[in-house]
């Protein structure tokens, strides 16, 4: 039997609730709410005038309410900004009490059998007696609980959420680190690769730089992911690359995770677009951990 693990998730979650939610989140972020139903999730980006993110999220509907998961820096950020404007719509914003949830594992599906979890046909999200959950791949299900909520026994429960960390990096899933808040606009972290970026919504915050970027080709970085061997967490994200024999600046980490047992160093940076895949990178101020770049599992290429 394949081991299944859940990991306590430092994310965190943003509440909207009242009679104008919809309208109201749907001038905020670069998702067309219209696409989201109690079956999917979508992902998301919440900009400031000038198009930099404060934070990527995954964006899902629960008993009359939306919800944002972002990283705890994405939602302190994104909270803050929302309710500047809250005071002139109904609407309700709040940070979340539900805790978050990463099952993570080769077959997860006795164990959402366990928990009277059925995703149906194609369906990315689904109901269930205490709380959401929605399934990032087939290999990894988020679940926002109550306080009711209590895991099988056989499943493994970690300290950490450094494996999940790990694997939502390795799929290309951006989340910004508190370093990288108000630093990018969403094509730099490839939210559209993953379709978290509506071209024909109509007017949100930040829309003139995001359409700028992809119809006048404006954009010039991307979002990579790179591995290396190393003793543990970067304290500084900057990164360099080698030019000849001397390394230059190539861009910062928005996101790492490290694994323990290999002592291997995952994490996400932002490089020109141009970028040569088979160059070696390493960390400006530990220069002794090396970074390879690693395939993208989506297209970058334009729609």
């Amino acid at each position: 039997m394949s081991q299944v693990y859940a990991c306590p998730l430092s994310h965190q979650v943003i509440s909207l609730s009242g009679a104008d939610k919809l309208s109201y989140l749907h001038g905020q972020i670069t998702q067309d709410l219209n696409k989201l139903n109690n079956n999917n999730f979508l992902w998301a980006g919440h900009c400031s005038a000038k198009g930099k993110l404060w934070g990527v999220f995954k964006l899902f509907s629960y008993q009359q309410s939306y919800f944002l998961a972002g990283s705890s820096a994405e939602v302190e950020r994104s909270l803050a900004e929302l309710k500047k404007y809250a005071v002139f719509a109904k609407v309700e914003i709040n940070k979340a009490s539900e805790r978050l949830i990463g099952l993570l594992g080769d077959n997860v599906t006795d164990i959402l059998v366990q928990l009277d979890i059925h995703f149906s046909d194609d369906a990315t999200a689904c109901d269930f007696a205490h709380g959401k959950a929605l399934k990032l791949a087939s290999n990894r299900v988020l679940l926002m609980v109550d306080s009711q909520f209590c895991l099988p026994d056989d499943v493994s429960t970690l300290d950490n959420d450094a494996l999940w960390q790990q694997a939502s990096i390795l799929a290309g899933e951006p989340q910004l680190s508190v370093d990288a808040i108000d630093e990018y606009v969403p094509q730099m972290v490839n939210l559209q690769a993953i379709n978290g970026i509506s071209f024909k919504k109509g007017c949100y915050t930040g829309q003139e730089t995001v359409a700028r970027m992809k119809y006048l080709g404006k954009n010039k970085r991307a979002m990579y992911i790179v591995s290396g061997q190393s003793e543990g967490l970067l304290e500084a994200p900057d990164i360099e690359t080698q030019l000849g024999e001397n390394w230059r600046r190539a861009g910062k980490l928005i996101a790492q995770s490290y694994n323990e047992q290999t002592q291997t160093l995952t994490g996400l940076v932002v490089l020109p677009n141009d970028t040569d895949i088979d160059q070696t990178l390493r960390a400006k101020h530990t220069p002794s951990v090396e970074l390879n770049i690693l395939p993208l599992p989506y297209s970058l290429e334009d729609e």
